[in-house]
This record gives structure tokens, sequence and C-alpha cells, in this order.
């Protein structure tokens, strides 16, 4: 288990959200005084595969004085916790805060400056003690969030990428959600064949008419290609979720066959993929 700590505006959040999206059950602002009666309860679910992360802080009345005598306890009685403490410099959490427009939980009565001093000065000896510093005061979000992903990665499984293959049909838009789109549409078009114009491409004739060329062959090959570099790449960085795109004119032939070649490929290597046809059913 994880305690997420440290500054206000040194990325406690962001850092829970990588841990989440890695499959670590977390909550935010869980009260220091909670924490024995937590673990005495059932595992969450969904908590098995990597474990649990809770954010804690000065916005915790009595975070300050019960962190840790009540952390000592619970490791006494055998209870693996890791602290993971973050920090940054001073000038950029002023910052931060001046961007977000949010207040320090401690600046009241005497401004921002002042109480982020206060709380550095407040928390210096839960820094010391902490299992794992981050200084995020260098690191954009995506930085920070594979700093935290690199620290887990190490000790526990962790939940892999999940991928979503989707075809389309360009006449209804791209998908929202796609990170990575490809474009078919220079493939032979069964649509033209009047004998496999009412079928889609999961039927093994449009799949054989769609594939049978050289180009196609080569095209798969080289996005295949591109998928296997680029999957363990997000992995590192941290990303939960991989959105690509095959796009046809109506998505319901050329898309659609090209899709279940790629779902399949990465299906054969063992990944979480699922394969969605968004415009298989629009009508022709």
């Amino acid at each position: 288990m994880f305690i997420v700590t440290g500054l206000s505006g040194s990325g406690k959040s962001t850092a829970l959200a990588a841990l989440e999206d890695v499959g670590f059950f977390c909550v935010d602002n869980m009260p220091i005084a909670l924490l024995p009666s937590f673990l005495e309860l059932p595992p969450p679910a969904g908590a098995e595969a990597a474990g649990i992360a809770l954010g804690m802080d000065v916005r915790e009345k009595g975070f300050l004085e019960n962190c840790e005598p009540v952390l000592g306890r619970l490791r006494e009685k055998g209870f693996g916790i890791e602290l993971m403490f973050l920090e940054a410099d001073e000038q950029v959490l002023i910052q931060r805060f001046s961007a977000t427009r949010r207040p320090h939980p401690l600046a009241r009565g005497q401004g921002l400056l002042a109480g982020i001093r206060q709380e550095r000065q407040l928390l210096r000896p839960l820094r010391e003690t902490a299992d794992h510093r981050i200084d995020s005061t260098t690191l954009n979000v995506h930085e920070l969030k594979q700093r935290v992903v690199g620290i887990v990665a190490a000790q526990r499984s962790l939940e892999p990428l999940q991928l979503h293959v989707v075809s389309f049909g360009f006449k209804y838009g791209l998908p929202a959600e796609a990170d990575m789109v490809v474009d078919v549409r220079f493939l032979l078009n069964p649509f033209f064949v009047p004998e496999l114009k009412p079928l889609d491409g999961e039927d093994v004739r449009i799949r054989e008419f769609v594939l049978k060329t050289a180009e196609a062959s080569a095209f798969i090959a080289k996005v295949t290609d591109l998928i296997d570099f680029l999957v363990p790449l997000y992995e590192k960085e941290g990303k939960a979720q991989l959105s690509i795109a095959v796009g046809c004119t109506g998505g319901r032939h050329r898309s659609v066959a090209i899709a279940r070649s790629l779902y399949e490929h990465i299906a054969a290597r063992g990944r979480r993929v699922e394969l969605i046809h968004r415009d298989i059913h629009q009508p022709q």
C-alpha cells in the first residue's frame, strides 16, 4: 500500500491518477485516524492486482499529529506501507497556485508564500522518513505519471495497457476517442462488387477480397510494426488506454476487415484488446 503525500501543489492528485490508471484502488484525502479501521475491512474490489494508494496531507487536521504514530503501529503489525512524498520548488508552487487560483490550505490569514513555507517546515520530518521522494519542479504531467509508475512497476504486477481497435466510416465522422487514425480508403472496395456489397467485413469473402492485394499485406505489416513499437513506450509513460481507429468510406467493409486483422495481431501477443465496429450496421 502507498500513502501519497507531500506539499500542496506538488502533484499528489496526478500521482494518484497515475496509480489508479495502472490498477490501484485509490482514495484521496483519507483521514489518518480511519486508516487502521480501513485496513481491517476486506480488500476493495479490484485492489488485489496492484494494491491500494491513499492520498493524505495537511488538508486533514489530524494528519501531522497522527501520521507517524499510526503508520508506526501498522508497520509493527506487519502491514506493508510505503510513503511517497512529492515536493517542488517554492517559485513553481507559487506559479501553480496562481494558475489554478485555488487557495493553499495553510495560506489563510498569512498569504500564499508564508503558507508554502509553513507547510514545508511542518512536513520536513515526514519527508525525511519517506520511502520515495519525487521532486516535480521540472516535470510535466506525463513525466510525473511516468516517474510514479516507474516506482511501482518494479515491485508489483500492474494492469496492462488496454487497447481498443475501432472500425468506422469517414462519412459518419472520426471517433472522438481515437489516439491513432488509420485511413484504408486506398484499398479495393467491395462496395462496387454487386455480390459482395450486402456483406460486411466480418464475412470471410470480404476479408479475402480486401486482404488479397500486396498493398494490403504490406500496409498491415507496417501498421502492426508501428503498434508493436508504440505500445511498450505508451506503457512506460503510464498511458492506460490506446484507441486505434481504422476508417474507410462507410465503415462496413474495408475498415472492418483491416480492424479485425489488427485486433488478431494484438490479441496474439497477449495484449488486452477490444474490437469495436462502430458503423458496421449503418445504411450504405
